[in-house]
């Protein structure tokens, strides 16, 4: 880990052992947004957002004044999360019991479990209360407008969701963590929440929002095909799944998506689940048409939905393998 370069003393657990141990306590306990007294970081992350957004993104500046000030804010909230994960380290690292609140701090910042009760939630939500309940469910987790959404899209939106968010709520956040600790897991949060929040190609956010749009392309670059990879090798322990069908359509249509990044992990899955997802789709008063990704079912059903959990359960778990046997190959070696 680089950051054992940068900050002076020894931390008292392997890092590496701690993400392993943060991964095991996110799958156990889940969502922990509710800690007493305490505001989730990515809270904090987007109150600032929303706070540069309202006094920045003025619409009588120029698209090239609003672009300036996009950068000065991404700039701004990275080095203040950059800051705040340095101080957090350095106190886990030379307190008693500081690494305690590391651990707790990464588990915290993981979305293994959150995703997983999200995305089941819509499965529910349809098969009990019918399709204005997953309508509103799925509206939860992602951006586009569910309101003519029938079940088969509220089905494709919920799998489309669990497969790119694989790679934003676990691989990516596990990756930073490994190569910078926690002021690396801190920036890519902070990037993905400017993303989420401002990095949309809009007249209101076009230019605001391309340095955080950008920089979150380039944090994903390497994640996002990992996740990719981590879907297939889990479609090989999932009845009825095809893990070279999920090889084969990742490497053929990954780059169909507007994203660069989000095709990766979307295609694998559809390739796995012999489905065909993303597509035409509706964000607002815009009609996006895009491509087909894979060449399965484009009618996904609940069923579907238990399946796509299925595989992201399992590509969890080969995550947490990978971690393990860094960190197994980091102690031998030392």
């Amino acid at each position: 880990m680089l950051l054992q370069a940068l900050l002076p003393g020894v931390p008292p657990i392997e890092p590496l052992l701690l993400l392993v141990a943060a991964l095991v306590l996110d799958a156990v306990v889940g969502d922990m947004r509710s800690l007493p007294g305490l505001r989730h970081p990515v809270v904090l992350i987007g109150a600032a957002v929303g706070w540069f957004d309202r006094r920045l993104n003025r619409e009588y500046r120029s698209e090239r004044d609003r672009a300036r000030r996009g950068v000065l804010m991404v700039v701004l909230i990275v080095a203040a999360t950059a800051a705040a994960g340095l101080l957090v380290t350095w106190i886990a690292w030379t307190t008693a019991y500081g690494w305690a609140i590391e651990l707790v701090l990464v588990a915290w910042l993981l979305a293994q479990r959150s995703l997983f009760n999200h995305v089941r939630a819509v499965r529910q939500a349809l098969a009990t209360e019918g399709l204005s309940a997953g309508r509103q469910a799925v509206s939860h987790i992602v951006g586009r407008d569910v309101r003519l959404l029938d079940e088969h899209g509220v089905a494709r939106a919920a799998i489309e969701s669990s497969a790119e968010n694989f790679n934003d709520g676990v691989v990516a956040p596990t990756f930073w963590y490994l190569l910078l600790g926690l002021p690396g897991l801190l920036i890519y949060k902070a990037v993905n929440t400017m993303d989420s929040m401002v990095g949309y190609r809009t007249p209101r956010f076009r230019a605001f929002g391309m340095a955080a749009a950008r920089l979150d392309d380039g944090m994903n670059l390497v994640p996002a095909r990992l996740a990719g990879l981590y879907l297939c090798l889990a479609a090989a322990f999932v009845p009825h799944a095809r893990p070279a069908a999920a090889l084969g359509v990742m490497v053929r249509d990954a780059r169909k998506h507007r994203s660069p990044n989000a095709g990766w992990p979307e295609a694998a899955a559809a390739g796995a689940l012999g489905l065909a997802l993303a597509g035409p789709r509706r964000y607002a008063d815009t009609v996006i048409d895009d491509p087909w990704i894979g060449d399965g079912r484009s009618r996904a059903t609940p069923r579907d939905i238990d399946r796509a959990l299925y595989l992201y359960a399992v590509a969890c778990l080969v995550s947490l393998l990978v971690v393990g046997a860094v960190a197994a190959a980091r102690l031998g070696l030392q």
